[in-house]
């Protein structure tokens, strides 16, 4: 055992070098030199070696210290980590700052001006200090355990400094400095081996090895952008901007070019002030990420799908390269749209290899006059998808070859139509094998049922061998019946069986998305739920009745008057129906009416039966309305635990108060 003298030294050791790892990645002000840095490291580690006892998990020597795994655990993350909406221009974004100021009843609001790195999403998790867990965004809700591996990053403090909540999440993004990664390829070069295309795709890859080591040895780097959550914390955090200090005193590393402005045009100088700036940025960036600064206007914004209303990419303009077109090919979509595609002479745009290219429909490669063999200037919009902008005249031979649309479905062989007035060319067959494949592939998807298990892979499977033959089939497959499949053991086929039963409770707006109605996404079907409160009610809607809806226009609503005057959709309901799955709401539009109509609610503090988001929509279901501040013409306030200013300003409004349990009483 170590005496007291020993366990001292160890300490003060952890202490010093925790301090100058801050100092050095970031503060990038060393105090002491590389020299005396492994000094002190060494002694620290005799200690630990002879000691094991005095080993601690925010010791920095173990940056390395976990063996390899063979897989990565997953990891629920407690706050969705969401996706955002895009802005590729200056009138994209002055008409999100309109919509968002309309909603605030507001002209202007803070903003925060943060850039947006192209890296790796990360939520690092602390306990006590003490950096206990690190995750991957995965797919929103659940990422990959890489906690050892982001023990190897210098800059991610395994015990933070200062007064920290007893537990919380802070959220940012891996980085590879690009001076970094082109030394890294020189010295790939060198050694005879191929240089890696791409900093973001080198760092996920560093992050996701199975061996720790094989990421301690690249030199990663990592920003924080935001508190994901905190329990018990020391000091009440308002809005971005104090959130942003707050965690860089806990000695985390922010980006010093983040800005707090306060009007539309700041924020537009800011993009464009970088957009000049790119080639001095140690990282690659591909736009500005704009947030509301207030929590509590957050909070009132709220989210739609996966993105919030409340932050923007502000996308800097696509990368583009020249190749050559080398055909011009269609898919069918699934509601049956046939989607040109263009095939392209591999290029390499900002070091992604990019083959295929978006021509969205043939009005899109009439008015560019794009012809099989041209010479095309190809760009990633928004730096994802890559599409075909423009042709070279210039280079043209006269050996070009025109494009047309072809007459029959390249799945079925049934006509292909052009509804009029659209751009679109559809697949008239309704039971369309490719339809229906890609159909079911959304189906089962996160944001429609979401059939855990299930993908493109095992429907197309049900498919070819004549288990199913449209989405509602789903519901009649048995353990035995997957089982007389190739490599389905008894534990995959209970499970599969398990998740398509427990999808039967989906919400209708959810089974409306999984439709796949043309036009219908997740906010237009929380609309038609709303309004009809069953799929009954719906089918049997005219388009007069549609238009009735705000926000729903004449396109929705013809598209979703078709789908149900369609005989093979209406049997896959009936179907659905017959199967169990929850085809109306909870509780139906005209009780909603009866019981919050006409009343406005503020919703403040935390819950424990509902979350924001779901409070809130189910004050919407019952036909009451919900404000972000309390007014005079606040009805009431639901409060929960750490209500905060808001409850003092219900009180001095006379604004009746609740409690979470008065609210669930008065849905009843």
């Amino acid at each position: 055992m170590a005496d007291q003298r020993t366990e001292q030294r160890a300490e003060e050791l952890r202490k010093e070098l925790n301090r100058h790892n801050y100092l050095y990645y970031i503060k990038d002000a060393p105090e002491i030199s590389d020299a005396q840095y492994d000094g002190l490291f060494r002694e620290l580690k005799a200690i630990e070696t002879e000691h094991p006892e005095l080993l601690t998990p925010d010791s920095p020597t173990q940056r390395v210290g976990a063996p390899p795994v063979s897989e990565f655990g997953q990891v629920r993350h407690p706050l969705p980590m969401l996706s955002l909406g895009n802005a590729f221009d200056d009138d994209d974004f002055r008409a999100w700052h309109k919509r968002t100021a309309a909603m605030l009843e507001v002209k202007e609001f803070d903003m925060v001006c943060e850039l947006k790195y192209d890296g790796l999403a990360i939520a690092l998790t602390y306990e006590n200090g003490v950096f206990v867990r690190g995750a991957t965004r995965g797919n929103g809700k659940v990422g990959e355990d890489i906690t050892a591996n982001l023990r190897t990053i210098k800059s991610i403090p395994l015990r933070v400094q200062g007064d920290a909540p007893r537990k919380f999440e802070v959220r940012g993004e891996v980085l590879f400095p690009t001076s970094k990664f082109q030394k890294l390829n020189e010295e790939r070069i060198a050694a005879g081996l191929a240089p890696y295309a791409h900093p973001r795709n080198t760092a996920a890859g560093s992050v996701r090895q199975l061996d720790p080591r094989n990421t301690a040895a690249r030199p990663l780097d990592m920003y924080i952008y935001t508190l994901g959550y905190a329990e018990d914390a020391p000091r009440k955090i308002e809005d971005q901007w104090s959130a942003l200090q707050y965690l860089r005193e806990l000695g985390f590393k922010t980006n010093p070019n983040n800005r707090l402005v306060k009007t539309t045009s700041e924020a537009m100088e800011y993009y464009h002030e970088y957009l000049g700036k790119l080639q001095q940025l140690d990282y690659m960036c591909d736009g500005a990420v704009i947030k509301v600064n207030k929590f509590s206007m957050q909070r009132h914004l709220g989210v739609v799908g996966r993105e919030p209303r409340w932050a923007i990419a502000y996308k800097f303009p696509a990368t583009q390269a020249v190749t050559v077109l080398l055909d011009i090919r269609v898919n069918v979509g699934r509601t049956g749209t046939i989607n040109p595609y263009a095939v392209l002479e591999p290029v390499n745009i900002n070091g992604v290899i990019v083959r295929q290219a978006t021509m969205h429909n043939e009005d899109y490669i009439r008015s560019k006059d794009l012809r099989i063999g041209d010479h095309v200037m190809v760009e990633r919009a928004g730096e994802v998808i890559p599409q075909v902008v423009a042709i070279v005249a210039s280079k043209r031979t006269g050996a070009e070859r025109e494009f047309k649309m072809p007459e029959q479905c390249p799945s079925c062989g049934e006509p292909v139509a052009r509804p009029e007035g659209e751009a679109k060319h559809a697949c008239v067959n309704s039971r369309c094998p490719a339809q229906l494949v890609r159909l079911l592939e959304h189906f089962v998807s996160k944001g429609a049922m979401d059939i855990d298990g299930l993908g493109i892979k095992q429907t197309t499977v049900f498919l070819e061998k004549g288990l199913i033959k449209d989405v509602a089939d789903l519901y009649t497959l048995t353990k035995e019946k997957l089982m007389e499949l190739d490599r389905m053991g008894e534990k995959s086929a209970t499970n599969i069986v398990s998740a398509i039963a427990a999808s039967k409770d989906r919400p209708l707006a959810r089974v409306l998305v999984a439709l796949g109605i043309d036009h219908v996404g997740s906010e237009v079907a929380d609309l038609l739920s709303r309004h009809f409160g069953s799929m009954e009610a719906l089918m049997e809607a005219n388009e007069d009745r549609l238009m009735e809806i705000p926000s729903i226009g004449p396109k929705i609503t013809s598209s979703v008057a078709a789908y149900f005057r369609n005989d093979v959709n209406r049997q896959v309901v009936a179907k659905l129906r017959d199967a169990g799955v929850k085809l109306e709401n909870a509780v139906k539009q005209a009780a909603a009416a009866q019981v919050l109509e006409g009343k406005r609610f503020v919703v403040t503090g935390r819950l424990e039966k509902f979350s924001r988001n779901e409070i809130a929509d189910k004050i919407k279901e019952l036909g009451g309305q919900v404000s972000g501040s309390v007014s005079k013409k606040t009805d009431y306030l639901v409060a929960g635990e750490e209500a905060g200013s808001k409850l003092d300003d219900a009180k001095a409004l006379g604004v009746k108060v609740i409690s979470e349990a008065d609210f669930v009483e008065m849905i009843k």
